[in-house]
C-alpha cells in the first residue's frame, strides 16, 4: 500500500462562525425557571448518598434546598465552603459516576437530580455579582510555600488564607489553574478557569509567582528553609510514552499538548488540525483530544483503546459524547508500528487484542493501518521524582509518586503534598481540591500547636 507524505495539515478548516458554534457551552447554565424544577425533584434524603459519593462532601440537598427559595448566597456558600473550585467542577466533574450516579432518583424514575447544573446555576452567580462569601482570620504571622497553581495547589491556599496564614504559590506556567487552564476541553470551560481564580484570589493573603518550576528556579531544601510549611501539587511534568520507533517524529504530538495550545489560542480558525487524526488512550484527555480536532475540522477521527469500553478512564457519557461528535472509537487494538513517509508520520499499524487464558491482555496476531496526518497521544501523564531537585532522596516515594499519610503529610517534616502527585486517590479536579483542603487543615493545625518562630522572609521570587 503506498502512501503520500502528510500534507494535510491546516489551519482554517471550517468558517470561523462554524468553529465558534462548535465550541460553545457544551452545557449551558440554567435559566431561573428550569433551575427551580430541577431542584424541586431532590428528595432532600436523610443520609444523602450523594454526599457520599462527593469526594469534597458537599452538602447537595442543603443548596438544592436554597435555591428552592432563591436564596442563591446560601447555596453557593454550601459549595464553596466545601470545594472552592465548585464551580469548574459543576462543568467537569463526572457526576454521573459520583453524585449523580448514587441519586436515588435513578431508582425512583430513572433519572437522577441535575446535581452539576444545579451547582453551575449557583456558583455562577457569585461570580457573575462578583459576591464576596469568605473572609481572612487575623494575620497568624505564618508563611506557607506551595508550589504548583492547579486545583490542589489553590484550594490548599485558599483555606491557608482564611486561616490567617500567608501563602506564596509558585508555577512554572504563566497563567495558574494548572490543568483547569491547560488540559481541559475549551468546550467544557469557555475561558471561565480565570474568572473563578480571580474570585479565589479575593480572598488576600495569597501571592502568585509565575515561570518558577522545583528542580529548575526552586529546591525543596530552601523552600523548606525560608517557609513555616511546604505544600506540593504540582501535579504530573511527564507524559508516558508508546515506545515505538519514530515516536518523535513530525506529525506525533502528546495530547496533552495539543489541548494546552488551544486552550491558550486566541483563534481557534488559526490551529493547524489533520484531516486524519488518530488518537491513543482511552481516557478523559483522549476524548477531549478526539472531540476538539473534529471540532475544529479534522474529517475522520479516531480514538483507539487497547482494551474495551468499561476499561476506559472516560465516562460512559464522555464516550458516548465523543461518538456523538463524529469520533469513531476502536476498542481492543493496540499500537504497533508508526509508519513514515518523507519522515513525516502517515499512519499508525494497530494489532487487535484479546484478554488471554490468564486475563492478560495479549495481541491477536491481526493487524490493521490507519491513516493519519496526526497522531496524538494520551496514554497517561506520570510523577517526575526529578522534579523535587534532590529531595526525592529523603522524600519517600509509592507507586512512582509522593506517599503521603492521612493528613497529606509526606516523609519530610512540614512537607505535604496532594493532587494528582501523590500516591492515593484518582486523577480527578474534585478530588485534588479535597486533598488541598485537608492539607491545608493539617498545616494549619501544625502551624498553630508549634512554638517555632514563625520565618517572615520567604524565598526570593
Amino acid at each position: 500500500m503506498t502512501r503520500k507524505a502528510t500534507g494535510d495539515i491546516a489551519a482554517g478548516r471550517l468558517p470561523p462562525q462554524r468553529i465558534a458554534e462548535n465550541f460553545a457551552d457544551k452545557h449551558p447554565r440554567l435559566e431561573r425557571q428550569a433551575a427551580l424544577v430541577a431542584a424541586a425533584r431532590c428528595l432532600y434524603c436523610y443520609d444523602a448518598p450523594c454526599i457520599q459519593a462527593c469526594p469534597t462532601g458537599i452538602d447537595i440537598p442543603s443548596f438544592i434546598k436554597r435555591i428552592t427559595t432563591d436564596n442563591l448566597r446560601g447555596a453557593a456558600t454550601d459549595i464553596l465552603d466545601a470545594n472552592i473550585f465548585g464551580g469548574t467542577c459543576a462543568r467537569v466533574c463526572p457526576t454521573e459516576i459520583l453524585c449523580e450516579g448514587s441519586c436515588v432518583r435513578n431508582h425512583d424514575d430513572g433519572r437522577a437530580v441535575e446535581i452539576g447544573a444545579l451547582q453551575r446555576y449557583a456558583t455562577d452567580w457569585v461570580f457573575e455579582q462578583d459576591v464576596k462569601l469568605f473572609e481572612r482570620a487575623p494575620e497568624s504571622g505564618r508563611h506557607i510555600a506551595v508550589v504548583g497553581a492547579g486545583p490542589a495547589g489553590l484550594a490548599c491556599a485558599h483555606a491557608l488564607a482564611r486561616a490567617g496564614h500567608r501563602v506564596t504559590v509558585y508555577d512554572e506556567k504563566p497563567k495558574p489553574g494548572g490543568l483547569n487552564e491547560y488540559g481541559i476541553a475549551e468546550y467544557k470551560m469557555l475561558e471561565f478557569a480565570q474568572r473563578e481564580i480571580a474570585w479565589l484570589m479575593s480572598i488576600g493573603g495569597i501571592e502568585i509567582v509565575p515561570g518558577k518550576a522545583l528542580g529548575r528556579e526552586l529546591s525543596l531544601a530552601k523552600l523548606r528553609e525560608g517557609f513555616d510549611a511546604v505544600f506540593l501539587g504540582m501535579g504530573l511534568a511527564g507524559v508516558n510514552a508508546l515506545g515505538l520507533e519514530g515516536e518523535r517524529m513530525p506529525g506525533v504530538h502528546d495530547a496533552v499538548e495539543f489541548i494546552a495550545a488551544l486552550r491558550q489560542s486566541d483563534d481557534f480558525a488559526t490551529l493547524p488540525v489533520g484531516r486524519r487524526v488518530v488518537v491513543i488512550g482511552g481516557g478523559n484527555t483522549a476524548v477531549d483530544a478526539a472531540v476538539q480536532s473534529k471540532k475544529l475540522g479534522a474529517e475522520v477521527v479516531s480514538m483507539v483503546y487497547r482494551r474495551g469500553p468499561d476499561s476506559m478512564s472516560a465516562t460512559h457519557v464522555e464516550q458516548a459524547y465523543a461518538k456523538s461528535q463524529g469520533v469513531h472509537v476502536i476498542h481492543w487494538a493496540a499500537p504497533r508500528r508508526l509508519v513514515a513517509t518523507s519522515g513525516v508520520v502517515a499512519a499508525v499499524e494497530f494489532e487487535h487484542t484479546r484478554l488471554g487464558a490468564n486475563g492478560k491482555l495479549e495481541g491477536s496476531g491481526e493487524y490493521f493501518m490507519l491513516d493519519a496526518d496526526i497522531v496524538l497521544k494520551a496514554i497517561g501523564q506520570l510523577f517526575v521524582p526529578a522534579a523535587l531537585d534532590g529531595g526525592a532522596a529523603s522524600l519517600a516515594l509509592a507507586n512512582g509518586r509522593i506517599a503521603v499519610d492521612a493528613s497529606f503529610a509526606t516523609s519530610l517534616p512540614g512537607v505535604y503534598a496532594g493532587g494528582d502527585c501523590v500516591a492515593e486517590g484518582i486523577d480527578l479536579t474534585v478530588q485534588a481540591v479535597e486533598h488541598g483542603k485537608r492539607a491545608a487543615r493539617a498545616i494549619d493545625r501544625m502551624l498553630m500547636s508549634s512554638t517555632t518562630k514563625p520565618h517572615r522572609a520567604g524565598v526570593p521570587a
